[in-house]
């Protein structure tokens, strides 16, 4: 599955990779740079990036399954002890 960035992300992913190149490298970067680095960037690291949060995401999925039964289980034949506890003293 391709990762796409929608048209405004991008755009500020753009800006956001000149403004590094300004503030912390010797040289500017064009917008066509920093479009170029950027999918470069989407492409090779994106998958990774991608694939850990989709693999965080089914871990919690996953916990929050496995807790399911403990927070929605229900006693099976409850009805005579119920009833038991409620006319201890009846007869």
């Amino acid at each position: 599955m391709a990762i796409e960035l929608n048209k405004d992300i991008r755009a500020e992913a753009i800006a956001s990779i000149e403004r590094y190149f300004r503030e912390n490298m010797d040289e500017p970067i064009g917008n066509i740079a920093a479009g170029a680095l950027l999918g470069f960037f989407v492409e090779e690291i994106g998958p990774a990036i991608y694939n850990k949060g989709v693999a965080d995401a089914q871990e919690r999925l996953q916990m929050r399954v496995m807790e399911l039964d403990i927070e929605v289980h229900e006693e099976e034949f409850q009805y005579w002890r119920k009833l038991e506890r409620k006319g201890k003293g009846r007869k």
